[in-house]
């Protein structure tokens, strides 16, 4: 099987926004959309896995003493359908895209942790990650700085990129086999937000950034190309997994 597999909470939304992201890069194999409830076929037929957007993930999947936080609201049947999907995925060594919770979710499936809530860790506004929606036009929110020696800078092609934003949780400590690669500096006690992940090891291509390129890749703004870039980049992985 040819396919690429998204994970989503809602098809319809993932229909309209990240499969036609992923057609622009250039991806024309088949794509299977699934979600919690559905049956998932082995991975060993796909040739890789994109984590979607959505709802927060339960702190029980990284500190069982954890307390939900107040402003948190976890969507726990994505956890149990996306957790063991990634872990799975990684020890396949399938290519991995992880977009905002999905960037989230696979620093939690292998071994790492979350800032529940940005404004309460940081102190920063409740609004300066969190602006706009997916149904209305994307809204640039600040700049990332990426690592220039990451295979994100690549993707993007520069090592300053403007982005959307739309979070309230972030990576907290960094899983095992994971570096972060790319930050947006707005804490207050010079700890810079982790906006870009990808794997230590550079054979394999996981990429998740904490933004959302797939809004990004029809507007009329530089913004876009490097939003492509990073679909441009996954399809390409996704034709070389034999």
């Amino acid at each position: 099987m040819s396919s690429l597999l998204i994970t989503c909470r809602d098809k319809s939304s993932a229909g309209r926004h990240y499969v036609p992201a992923v057609r622009a890069g250039g991806w024309e194999g088949e794509i299977l959309l699934v979600g919690p409830g559905d049956p998932v076929p082995p991975l060993e037929g796909f040739r890789g896995v994109l984590l979607t957007g959505g709802d927060d993930i339960h702190p029980a999947n990284w500190d069982p003493e954890e307390a939900v936080h107040p402003e948190a609201e976890p969507d726990p049947e994505r956890d149990a359908l996306e957790i063991p999907l990634a872990r799975r995925a990684w020890d396949l060594g399938l290519p991995i895209l992880g977009i905002c919770r999905g960037e989230q979710l696979l620093n939690v499936a292998l071994g790492g942790s979350l800032v529940q809530d940005i404004p309460d860790h940081y102190g920063c506004g409740p609004e300066r990650h969190c602006l706009g929606s997916s149904s209305l036009p994307p809204e640039l929110a600040h700049w990332v700085i990426v690592d220039p020696a990451s295979r994100l800078r690549a993707l993007v092609g520069a090592e300053a990129v403007e982005v959307n934003s739309r979070h309230h949780q972030a990576v907290g400590r960094l899983a095992p086999g994971l570096r972060a690669v790319a930050w947006h500096g707005t804490a207050r006690d010079g700890r810079p937000l982790v906006e870009g992940l990808e794997a230590a090891d550079t054979s394999r291509w996981v990429v998740a950034v904490q933004w959302h390129p797939e809004n990004l890749v029809a507007m009329d703004h530089p913004a876009a190309l490097s939003a492509l870039g990073i679909f441009r980049g996954f399809a390409e992985a996704l034709r070389e997994r034999s």
